[in-house]
């Protein structure tokens, strides 16, 4: 069977997918009424475009292997474009030299491979074949990275699921980067999971203790503190707290210690997430349509989660700090009012102006007690405002920074992973609008309302922050996918998991002290 040219981004990416019969005991087609679900395996494999008009796909090496092994029959059947054939996938890669593409900000032909191979392993697991053998293609990173990806369903409330189909490396060169390709994926694939599941399954509490399990196989070198209302309170964290007594769930502050480095005491990385796991917008309730995505607001606590556990299982050598805020923001009597003021951990006064700008409240408690560790650099992220959406789409994670260190380091990796990033401005014109307050040090919203606003609340949590080298990263935009990134299926992203551990490892690599 030959598809039709995929559509919308894939097509700049894809040439074809082509099924063909896999099984060397299999030399023919078969015949159009043929049973799904026999068992064996499927293999995908790769083909660059011609780099002339009009002429032949070239295969992989992989795809050459196949095509002597059955007596050049692949490139008769590609040739030909006919059949029903239900073993092999033979998806286009673009072209074979593709490299960064310094328009688009990151690496094409690893985004080609993401995309070409999460689309033939769909095509898999759509005739329920249990298993797939996948081509290198020529980066076995990328291609683990798109089988992976483009098989990851959120479906464990349903009892009508999809078939499993468990990818392979076909052959046993690059075995060690397709295991690498499988961790990375699976650190985002764990984001995604929690940021799906329901309000009333990920609560507080539950977000943490699963967390603490995916941490268990890890060794001494992991620790994991949950801390309870109590602590926060003896924090004085007044601005997390002020957020969390709207809602019937208690709060938990999450604080992870991943000891890689050669030197436990080496300065660590610190990464801070925002954890809302349900924000209804409070008393500035927001409206009732497409508030049920807001279960993924926790969005920055998940990725940066997430990634620590990715670290972890690749035993990245550099310490990391993970703090996640934990709670939900609801409407209820003891819920904060709009022109309240509340003190946050540093002694700062704040006038909460709109109770759906919570987020910035819970970071700026975890922003002030991250300074409590020797850090190396602090980077944040948070499902953070609508207008970071409006800005940059799901193209990009927009990023504030107060270093240039800090942004490179994020910047190259981001061009590895294709989950890209994009430097925003911390102008003092932004801090302006939030410290002009009539009441208290600062509004939690800057005062010309919709103007400029992931910028003003950029501004605001500069406020918490004296490190010489902190990122924060607003996620809003990335934080679900409908049919942007061709490896993910619609749903919550999970971005951008895989560019916070790419950034760790080179972190890890970087012996240079910031500048």
């Amino acid at each position: 069977m030959l598809l039709p040219w995929v559509r919308r981004a894939e097509a700049r990416r894809l040439a074809r997918v082509l099924l063909l019969p896999c099984s060397c005991s299999q030399r023919g087609p078969l015949p159009r009424g043929y049973s799904r679900g026999a068992g064996g395996k499927g293999l995908l494999l790769g083909a660059y475009a011609s780099e002339q008009e009009g002429g032949a796909a070239q295969l992989s090496a992989a795809g050459d292997a196949f095509d002597s092994r059955v007596s050049g029959r692949l490139r008769e059947l590609l040739a030909v474009e006919s059949g029903d054939f239900p073993s092999v996938v033979v998806v286009g890669l673009g072209k074979k030299n593709a490299g960064v593409n310094d328009q688009e900000n990151w690496n094409e032909g690893k985004e080609n491979i993401r995309a070409a191979v999460a689309v033939g392993c769909r095509q898999i697991q759509d005739l329920e074949i249990p298993c797939v053998e996948v081509d290198p293609c020529g980066d076995a990173q990328a291609a683990a990275e798109g089988a992976v990806l483009g098989l990851h369903e959120y479906n464990e409330l349903k009892q009508k699921k999809k078939p499993v189909v468990t990818p392979q490396l076909h052959g046993s060169a690059g075995s060690e980067a397709w295991q690498k390709g499988v961790i990375y994926a699976e650190g985002q694939n764990l984001a995604r999971y929690l940021m799906e599941a329901p309000a009333n399954y990920i609560t507080p509490i539950k977000f943490a203790e699963y967390i603490e399990q995916k941490l268990g196989n890890f060794g001494s070198n992991v620790k994991v503190h949950i801390r309870p209302e109590s602590w926060i309170a003896a924090q004085q964290m007044g601005a997390f707290l002020s957020v969390a007594k709207g809602s019937a769930e208690p709060p938990i502050f999450l604080e992870i210690h991943y000891l890689g480095g050669a030197n436990a005491n080496d300065s660590p990385l610190v990464f801070v997430g925002k954890g809302v796991t349900f924000d209804s917008g409070g008393i500035s309730l927001k409206p009732s349509s497409g508030m049920d995505a807001m279960r993924a607001d926790m969005g920055g606590a998940a990725t940066v989660c997430s990634a620590i556990v990715t670290a972890a299982a690749l035993n990245l050598p550099i310490n990391i700090i993970g703090l996640a805020p934990l709670c939900e923001n609801m409407p209820s009597g003891k819920a904060n009012k709009p022109g309240d003021v509340v003190t946050a951990k540093n002694g700062k006064t704040i006038q909460v102006d709109n109770t759906d700008a919570e987020g910035r409240l819970l970071l700026a408690d975890a922003l002030c007690y991250a300074h409590n560790f020797n850090t190396r650099a602090i980077v944040n992220a948070a499902t953070l405002t609508g207008a970071m959406d409006v800005a940059l789409g799901s193209a990009a994670t927009g990023v504030f920074t107060n270093s240039s260190w800090l942004w490179n380091h994020l910047y190259e990796a981001s061009i590895v992973t294709g989950d890209r990033v994009w430097r925003m401005p911390l102008f003092e014109h932004y801090t302006k609008q939030v410290t002009d307050c009539p009441l208290a040090d600062l509004s939690n919203i800057g005062k010309y309302s919709r103007a400029g606003g992931a910028c003003t609340a950029a501004a605001f949590l500069k406020e918490f922050v004296t490190a010489p080298h902190w990122a924060h990263l607003d996620i809003a935009g990335v934080m679900a996918n409908k049919d942007e990134v061709p490896y993910l299926r619609k749903g919550m992203a999970g971005r951008p998991t895989r560019t916070l551990v790419e950034f760790a490892a080179r972190l890890s690599q970087d012996s240079q002290s910031p500048k």
